[in-house]
């Protein structure tokens, strides 16, 4: 009898706890970075499955601007170089910056990896980036992964 006089209350608080957070938009901070989510083309699951974020944020220096990615489920021990490109995934945009500005991406025991970049890029206020994850050095051509860059929230 105890636990059915429970019962009320405890489908009060889960139904409280199940509602929506309403978030005030007052409090919510603008971005300062483009954003990516990433992940492997149609075409290659199966053989590979990699995922993982980016991003490309200002510089302290008005004419660079900073480029970071993160990977997961790659094989460990491969090497991936990865660049920011002008334009949507699967377009063949050109490179943003020097090439040599991207660190390849060395994969860790867990199938993780990460890498910065500086970029000759004032941080851009428009337009269409994306960044690719590429099989190896050897093989620029496969793309493992994409993600196209959205602008930050305004």
């Amino acid at each position: 009898m105890r636990r059915l006089a429970l019962l009320p209350g405890l489908l009060l608080m889960v139904a409280a706890c199940s509602r929506a957070p309403r978030i005030n938009q007052a409090e919510v901070a603008v971005g300062d970075r483009w954003n990516a989510v990433l992940s492997t083309p149609a075409a290659l699951v199966g053989a590979v499955r990699v995922t993982g974020t980016g991003w490309m944020g200002a510089d302290q220096d008005p004419s660079m601007s900073r480029a970071g990615i993160t990977i997961t489920g790659a094989f460990a021990g491969a090497e991936h170089p990865w660049h920011v490109h002008v334009g949507r995934c699967g377009s063949n945009g050109e490179i943003v910056g020097d090439v040599s500005a991207y660190r390849t991406l060395k994969v860790g025991g867990s199938g993780r990896a990460e890498s910065t970049a500086l970029v000759a890029l004032p941080f851009p206020r428009s337009g269409e980036y994306y960044i690719n994850v590429h099989a190896s050095p050897a093989n620029l051509a496969t793309v493992i992964a994409c993600g196209n860059l959205a602008p930050p929230a305004r």
